[in-house]
């Protein structure tokens, strides 16, 4: 049998192989904004592969379409969901539904890690902090906008502020640098913050772990911190393997 694992986000879709160890494989990374997605998605897709499960929090339109790219080379296709409790985890929402799959399959590999304390953050289009305990109970999270989506921000609503480039300081004297520090000090205060709390909270400091496309721009920053590029696909091979029926 061989099964993949695709991870549709806000700007990508990342996907790759689940190998027989649990592990996954090659992650390949296409922007689903691009005019050809769907020509390089079926360029990236194997000739045929018993079975797809696929975690989306885009939107339903273009979830469908790449579903329906996936049923012309996997014979079953699953589409991932938030539980109350799964491989260990128990997540704080009273309504699972309501916790962003992306994050929920964050939590379950950050804690098939081993037991400790994690402060999980997703660095994507949105910023994401969640707070996981090292018996898996899950304090609730956070949710900011990324420092990239606050540049675009600042950009659409005042044309002469740059969207790109630009270097943190710590008080910039250039505009460009200005944005780029006061964007990504948002970041880091928040992350700062929540590591403080949290370590209050749990009467231990909980290790950081950062994933997602913009995540490398802030482990600079936190130099202990370890960084996990494809943990939501992880934890979807979690999800896959646990067999959890779908919704009805």
């Amino acid at each position: 049998m061989s099964e993949w694992l695709f991870d549709l986000g806000n700007t990508r879709l990342k996907c790759a192989p689940l190998q027989g160890d649990g592990s996954v494989g090659t992650v390949v990374a296409l922007a689903h904004g691009a005019p050809d997605f769907l020509q390089a998605l079926d360029q990236a897709l194997p000739a045929r592969a018993t079975s797809a499960s696929l975690a989306s929090v885009a939107s339903p339109a273009l979830t469908l379409a790449v579903v329906e790219a996936l049923t012309t080379r996997f014979q079953r296709i699953s589409l991932a969901r938030s539980v109350s409790r799964l491989a260990g985890v128990g997540i704080a929402y009273a309504e699972p539904a309501r916790l962003g799959v992306d994050r929920f399959l964050a939590l379950l590999a950050a804690h098939a890690r081993g037991p400790r304390a994690w402060l999980v953050v997703g660095v994507g289009t949105a910023l994401t902090l969640d707070l996981l305990a090292a018996d898996g109970h899950h304090h609730g999270g956070r949710i900011a906008p990324s420092p990239a989506l606050m540049r675009g921000a600042l950009h659409a609503a005042a044309a002469q502020l740059p969207e790109h480039d630009g270097n943190y300081r710590e008080f910039a004297t250039d505009t460009t640098d200005a944005l780029a520090s006061g964007c990504e000090g948002a970041a880091l205060g928040l992350i700062e913050r929540s590591l403080r709390e949290g370590a209050d909270l749990l009467a231990q400091p909980p290790g950081l772990l950062l994933h997602g496309g913009g995540a490398a721009a802030l482990h600079w920053y936190f130099p202990d911190a370890v960084e996990a590029p494809a943990l939501v696909l992880e934890g979807l091979g979690l999800w896959s393997r646990a067999g959890i029926a779908p919704a009805p």
